[in-house]
């Protein structure tokens, strides 16, 4: 890596990381510019040169926070070769992640209506779906072999993430009744419950009604 280029990619991340700090400390009303450059120690200009402006920061933000937990996500289904063992993982990697990195955890839910994504809707795009295609391409083998319902893909990502995305939330709003340990003992039955394709054989005790054959 050319010295310039390895001087450009530090100060990104310094920045990066000053930005989650500061937001980490002070939310989104303390998330400027100028607070990020008294933390980081990198100028403005240097800011406005990487990120354009405070948009482009909180887009770069948000693309890093979401690509680390996508990326935990999709290390969780390394060997995990069952459906019903394979949802259980990304559930249960999702609460680690969100107990381990709640500053990060929490960007990410905190951003999910902010003005700037639109605007940034390629970028993010570009960094979340090279991983949300390797969760899929595990995923799509075991629909086709009927282990998990035939819906459409983004269906089986709501019902896979949304609960777990919620709880999630929940917690790191403070709710006192959440519980992640106990989500991630919960949640991975009930979930897989929701996506695993219903069986076909006949309740025990029915029987089959037979045609009588006209005399």
């Amino acid at each position: 890596m050319a010295p310039k280029q390895k001087r450009g990619e530090d100060t990104t991340k310094r920045l990066l990381d000053a930005a989650l700090d500061v937001f980490a400390k002070g939310g989104h009303e303390a998330f400027t510019v100028h607070a990020v450059v008294a933390t980081s120690g990198v100028s403005l200009g240097s800011l406005y040169h990487h990120f354009g402006n405070a948009d482009g920061l909180a887009a770069a933000l948000y693309a890093r926070c979401m690509g680390a937990l996508l990326d935990d996500l999709v290390a969780s289904l390394e060997g995990v070769r069952g459906a019903r063992a394979g949802v259980a993982a990304l559930v249960q990697a999702y609460l680690r992640h969100t107990a381990a990195q709640p500053a990060s955890a929490r960007f990410v839910h905190a951003s999910a209506y902010a003005s700037f994504l639109p605007a940034h809707a390629a970028m993010i795009l570009a960094s979340k779906q090279s991983r949300l295609a390797a969760i899929l391409e595990w995923l799509r083998p075991h629909v086709k072999a009927g282990r998990i319902a035939p819906l459409p893909e983004p269906l089986i990502e709501m019902l896979v993430i949304g609960p777990v995305a919620e709880t999630s939330r929940r917690w790191l709003a403070g709710a006192p009744e959440i519980d992640l340990d106990e989500a991630a003992r919960e949640l991975p039955e009930r979930i897989w419950q929701g996506l695993r394709r219903p069986s076909r054989r006949r309740p025990a005790g029915v029987r089959q009604k037979t045609r009588r054959k006209r005399p």
